[in-house]
């Protein structure tokens, strides 16, 4: 996908050059580039979309979003808040375990709430009762799309949901609906169809008693060639089936390849190879990549794209011809990756990096005290809007 840092205009330019690196620069462009294929599929299908709040939740992007959503999904009280809050729709509330102190404010906020455990529905039903709020259980189907075991709601010993079929039966009639998350960045729609088939065989019984069924996130329909009228003929058939509203919960999919970080070099050195010091961190600005490994797709330098050969996270310190790009914090492994280009980096260099919006703006931290990359928004009709700026009181307000 080009870079939208290397697609701006003169004028565009001029707007973000009075901006201090590093900031996030959002697509709304590209984001309602992806939630037309969620509204596609909708259309064919009849399930409601909701933006998965863990995933993405910079409001300021909202008014473009919500004509292609029913709401918003979340994991905690402050994710339900701001959905009822800034999104509006639909508002499911879902958390891993919910405090006593902090239920009955999540149910106000809440038209469906979402337990995770028989406990869990035991010691709150009664309030979602009295609070008119639908009810729903989380279920582990023991099967999954993820080819990381940290992302994997089926993984050994999970606690993500409850699994066994006569107990969860026992308790249909105490529910409204279930969700079942147990994909991640799943590209594949034959893998999706088979683990839903072994989900069938499993829990027929309990859907016929359903209003409704949620398949949660990672199901990424926006991959090249995704058939996509076969998947949103596979949910049509099962709503049909079992009479139940079917949702989908995009958070990737819903904001991929929409967002960059922008970085200035600091630095250069040479131990071996070439390395470069930019202005930003991988552990404080793209945290996800480093908890999985990954390299930070670079999208362009000083708005000329690169095509990148390969990339090692750690690497075997060979000089293989790329240039190893570090963060500034302290850390030893705060690198963004290894690049082959084609000119040196300087001091001053604008370097990018790609898909900076899921999982990314949400995990941004305070690590080392580096400058918080501000949030900058490009509208739908190329207005730049600068939605945020940090400082230090920023810093230490977070802290004690």
């Amino acid at each position: 996908m080009a870079s939208l840092f290397a697609q701006l205009s003169k004028e565009q330019q001029q707007t973000l050059s009075g901006i201090k690196t590093p900031y996030y620069l959002l697509d709304e462009r590209a984001i309602v580039n992806n939630l037309k294929i969620a509204q596609q599929i909708s259309a064919q299908s009849g399930a409601k979309p909701l933006l998965a709040l863990k995933c993405f939740a910079t409001w300021g992007v909202f008014e473009a979003m919500k004509p292609y959503l029913f709401g918003t999904t979340s994991s905690s009280l402050n994710e339900v808040r701001l959905g009822r809050e800034c999104f509006g729709g639909e508002t499911h509330a879902y958390s891993v375990a919910y405090a006593d102190h902090e239920i009955d404010e999540v149910l106000s906020y809440a038209d469906k709430i979402i337990f995770n455990s028989f406990n869990q529905l035991t010691r709150f039903e009664q309030k979602a009762r009295d609070a008119g709020v639908a009810m729903g259980l989380r279920i582990n189907p023991k099967t999954s799309n993820s080819s990381f075991l940290i992302a994997d709601p089926a993984r050994p010993f999970s606690r993500l949901g409850e699994h066994d079929v006569d107990k969860i039966l026992a308790v249909a009639d105490r529910i409204s609906g279930v969700m079942i998350h147990n994909n991640c960045e799943n590209d594949d729609f034959d893998a999706f169809n088979q683990s839903l088939t072994e989900i069938e065989n499993r829990f027929s019984a309990l859907f016929h008693q359903l209003d409704w069924v949620s398949f949660g996130g990672g199901i990424h329909y926006i991959a090249d060639n995704y058939p996509i009228s076969a998947f949103a003929k596979r949910l049509q058939d099962f709503s049909e089936r079992y009479g139940v509203q079917i949702y989908l919960e995009p958070g990737e999919a819903a904001v991929h390849q929409a967002a960059e970080l922008v970085t200035t070099v600091l630095d250069t050195l040479h131990n071996g190879k070439p390395l470069a010091v930019v202005d930003a961190s991988i552990e404080a600005h793209m945290l996800d990549l480093l908890i999985y490994r990954q390299s930070a797709p670079l999208a362009c330098v000083n708005q000329t794209a690169y095509h990148i050969k390969g990339g090692d996270f750690d690497g075997d310190g060979s000089d293989d011809g790329s240039v190893r790009i570090y963060g500034k914090s302290c850390l030893a492994g705060d690198i963004f990756g290894d690049y082959v280009l084609d000119a040196p980096l300087e001091v001053g260099d604008k370097v990018v990096f790609a898909n900076a919006a899921a999982y990314t703006m949400v995990k941004k931290n305070w690590f080392n005290g580096v400058d918080m990359p501000a949030i900058v928004i490009v509208r739908e009709n190329g207005e730049i809007v600068i939605q945020r700026q940090f400082d230090y009181q920023d810093y230490k307000a977070s802290l004690s």
